[in-house]
C-alpha cells in the first residue's frame, strides 16, 4: 500500500475502533488511538504474516505487550481477515473470547499480554529461539512508556542485548500519558533513547503518528548483533480532538454527544484522505 492508502485505513481503523468501544461501553480509547498508525504500518507493510500462514513456523512475530490497547488490535486483525469482523460485535460480552485483553484463544495472536512488562521478555525469548533454529523470521512487540517503570523490562533489555537479538524490535508507544496522568510525574524513565542505548540497542527516534516515517524506518535492517528499540512520538487519543493529549481519556467511553463528535471528526479526515 502506498502512504495515502495507508494513512485512510488508520482512519478508518480509528473510526471502527471509535464505534466498537461505544457500542460495548468499555476500552482503552487514548491508547487505542496512539498506536493505530503503528499498527497499520506493521500489518499492512511490513510483518511478513498472513492469515493463511500465520501457524507457519517462518512467519514473522508480533507481541503487543501494551495488552490493554487490544480494541484496535482487534480491529486491524478482522480488517486483515484473521476472523470475522463479525465477530466483534460480541466484544466484552458474556462468554465472547473478544476480551479486554489480548488472548491466544483469537487466531493472529501469539501471546496472552496484558500484564505490563512481560511483552519483551516474550519477544526476546522466541527471538532467541529463532536464531537457536537458525530461522530469519523477525519478532515485533509494541510497548507502553508506563510500561517502563516495569524491572522485568530492563531484565529482559539486557537478556536481548546479551544474546545479540538483532531479529527484534521493539516499539515503545511514547504518547507521555498513562492511566494516573504524565508518565514523567508517575514514574519518570526517561530519557528511554539513552536508557536503551546504555542497554545496548540501536535505536531509532521518529514521529509515531506518522505513517511513512514507520514503513521506512521498520523496514530498515537491524544493524548487526544489536536488537532495535523504536521510540516512537505519538498523541495520545490521537485523531480526536477532544481526546488528544488527556490521560482521563486512558480509558474512557464517549457520552453520546462525544460519540458523535467523534464519528464525525473521524469521517471528515477520511472523506479528506479519499479526496486528495
Amino acid at each position: 500500500m502506498d502512504t495515502k492508502t495507508l494513512e485512510l485505513k488508520a482512519a478508518q481503523m480509528r473510526l471502527a475502533t471509535w464505534k466498537m468501544i461505544f457500542k460495548a461501553g468499555t476500552g482503552h480509547t487514548g491508547s487505542d488511538l496512539s498506536c493505530t498508525d503503528i499498527l497499520v504500518a506493521l500489518y499492512y507493510s511490513v510483518l511478513k504474516q498472513t492469515p493463511a500462514t500465520f501457524a507457519d513456523p517462518t512467519r514473522d512475530r508480533y507481541i503487543q505487550s501494551k495488552g490493554h490497547a487490544v480494541e484496535i488490535l482487534y480491529n486491524v486483525l478482522a480488517d486483515r481477515g484473521y476472523f470475522s469482523k463479525k465477530e466483534l460485535a460480541t466484544y466484552s460480552q458474556f462468554n465472547s473470547p473478544y476480551i479486554g485483553h489480548p488472548t491466544n484463544h483469537i487466531n493472529g495472536i501469539e501471546q496472552n499480554t496484558g500484564s505490563l512488562g512481560h511483552g519483551l521478555g516474550l519477544s526476546a525469548g522466541i527471538a532467541l529461539a529463532a536464531k537457536l533454529d537458525q530461522s530469519d523470521y523477525h519478532v515485533y512487540t509494541l510497548m507502553g512508556d508506563g510500561e517502563q517503570a516495569e524491572g522485568s523490562v530492563w531484565e529482559a533489555a539486557m537478556f536481548a542485548s546479551n544474546y545479540h537479538l538483532d531479529n527484534l524490535t521493539a516499539i515503545i508507544d511514547h504518547n507521555g500519558l498513562q492511566i494516573s496522568g504524565p508518565t514523567t510525574k508517575v514514574m519518570n524513565s526517561e530519557s528511554l533513547a539513552a536508557k536503551y542505548e546504555a542497554f545496548g540497542f540501536d535505536v531509532i527516534e521518529i514521529n509515531g503518528n506518522d505513517i511513512s516515517e514507520l514503513v521506512k524506518t521498520l523496514k530498515i535492517p537491524n544493524v548487526a548483533g544489536k536488537p532495535r528499540l523504536i521510540l516512537a512520538d505519538t498523541i495520545k487519543g490521537y485523531g480526536i480532538s477532544f481526546a488528544e493529549n488527556k490521560p482521563e481519556w486512558h480509558h474512557k467511553v464517549p457520552t453520546d454527544e462525544q460519540y458523535q463528535q467523534g464519528v464525525q471528526e473521524l469521517q471528515t479526515i477520511i472523506g479528506g484522505l479519499k479526496n486528495e
